[in-house]
């Protein structure tokens, strides 16, 4: 079997036998990402200095020195994380030619861990999306079919891994967008606790939702990324100063004792033929396994939608303020056309830098702020998100994880919901609750629809207990054993 297709434990583990050398694992992959680049464009840049930092690895395992877990392992990283030296962009032309001077903290324990960054992945401009259409520079693809979206904001970070151009990515999720795009692209996808993984170094889209995490191939490969990028950091006061447990090492399919439970709200009619099976023979494996599974109900996700959008709209509107071709981000060509006044300074250099979906977040997000509808907006749906958490955690009193469908149906065509920004926000109606709890949560994959398209499960779990929630991942996946299955993007 070609590394391409290895697990990333399968590719270190050749690595430190010495089988092969970080250069060569490298290389490998840093040349298929390129070839398939045009056809699915996962990437935004590659790394020039990639075979360099991957010579580094090589030379001090020859000199005898400790090796990290990720040691030589080449990852995609999502363009909205900062990396010194490599430009980050967010797939805005706000930022095309931004250069940051220092690295996000999530890349920094990756590098410290050993790991080489390949390049930076594909997204919805500032992670403003559900379908990665929204991108400068052009929209992803699914690998499965280059037809289909493969979901967003995520998109290239998945789409990086389900094509086999990096064993692993970052990606970020704010309402779901880790989650949907692993869900879409047939791979493991996590976002963990809110404050699990430190959020310095993350161009900011909505700062009480926005966390980072792993996408992969396996569970086990999910664990021991989350393991390498978990932890307090002193550069962000939301990182809790728990300890971060050996996820990896504890991974087990015996569910005995369990109980799991299914939000019967997220069991509805929208969802399709092909999810509704797949999710269902995820339930009879986990109570083949010797989990207990009981029907629970959280009346309040009904509003995640409305709740999230008012919460995360409000939230970028501040975040972006900065971008205002002064300080930060593209400055419209005053030398032709000079402007008249500071507000068409900002108005030409933020019309040009933003794109329409980020401009009609940053404008419902200011109308939710604005003087007369704070009140009844922003604050509203910050006590109901309150509210919602309380049903969460009493919901976990009586079961240890909640089992959903990701989406109500597999990938969309590209272009299918550009149109309709209602029908592209309602794709998220099975996330957005987690983010709004700080709930850990993933995707694992679950089957195929009948077109061939991958279909996920959710699984998420109470605040900080993300190893009952791998447990549970870890017995889907041994059971259907799909980890050697990929898409053939040759075609």
């Amino acid at each position: 079997m070609s590394i391409v297709h290895q697990s990333l434990f399968e590719l270190k583990e050749l690595i430190n036998k010495g089988e092969m050398t970080a250069v060569e694992v490298t290389e490998t992959f840093l040349n298929r990402a390129q070839q398939l680049n045009p056809k699915v464009n996962a990437f935004i840049s590659f790394n020039e200095k990639a075979l360099e930092e991957a010579q580094r690895v090589d030379q001090r395992r020859q000199q005898g020195e400790d090796l990290g877990p990720l040691a030589g392992v080449p990852l995609a990283i999502k363009d909205l994380l900062c990396t010194e030296g490599l430009k980050t962009t967010a797939a805005s032309k706000m930022l095309h030619n931004f250069i940051p001077p220092y690295s996000a903290t999530v890349v920094e324990r990756l590098q410290t861990a050993g790991a080489v960054v390949l390049g930076k992945a594909n997204l919805d401009e500032f992670a403003m999306g559900s379908s990665n259409e929204n991108s400068f520079f052009g929209p992803c693809k699914n690998p499965w079919s280059l037809e289909h979206v493969p979901g967003g904001s995520s998109g290239g970070s998945a789409a990086a891994v389900a094509a086999s151009m990096a064993p692993a990515s970052i990606g970020t999720d704010t309402g779901g967008s880790i989650r949907q795009p692993a869900n879409f692209c047939g791979i493991v996808g996590v976002k963990p606790t809110y404050g699990r993984v430190s959020r310095y170094g993350i161009v900011a889209f909505a700062s009480s939702l926005d966390q980072a995490g792993p996408m992969t191939k396996t569970v086990k490969d999910s664990a021991l990324m989350l393991e390498v990028i978990s932890g307090q950091d002193p550069h962000d006061s939301t990182t809790s100063s728990r300890r971060v447990p050996r996820w990896s090492e504890a991974l087990s399919e015996n569910l005995k004792g369990l109980k799991v439970g299914l939000p019967k709200e997220y069991f509805s009619d929208q969802i399709s033929e092909d999810t509704r099976k797949a999710v269902e023979n995820c339930i009879e494996i986990v109570k083949a396994q010797g989990a207990e599974v009981t029907e629970v109900s959280l009346p309040l996700v009904k509003y995640g939608i409305p709740i999230y959008y008012l919460i995360a709209t409000s939230e970028a509107s501040s975040n972006l303020a900065r971008y205002d071709g002064v300080r930060f981000g593209h400055r419209s060509n005053f030398q032709e056309i000079p402007a008249k006044d500071l507000a068409e300074f900002y108005s030409r250099s933020r019309g040009e830098g933003f794109g329409s979906e980020v401009k009609r977040r940053i404008i419902l997000g200011t109308y939710c702020l604005s003087s007369g509808y704070y009140d009844a907006y922003y604050k509203k749906a910050s006590q109901v998100r309150r509210l919602l958490t309380e049903q969460f955690k009493k919901a976990f009193e009586a079961c240890d994880v909640l089992l959903s469908p990701v989406t109500t149906h597999p990938a969309f065509r590209l272009g299918e919901r550009v149109a309709d920004p209602l029908q592209m926000y309602l794709n998220d109606i099975y996330t957005t609750a987690t983010n709004l709890a700080g709930l850990p949560g993933m995707s694992v994959p679950a089957g195929f629809s009948q077109d061939g398209l991958p279909i996920g499960v959710q699984l998420s779990a109470a605040h900080f207990d993300e190893q009952t929630m791998f447990n549970v991942a870890y017995a889907i996946e041994q059971a259907l054993n799909l980890t050697k299955r990929w898409p053939d993007v040759q075609q």
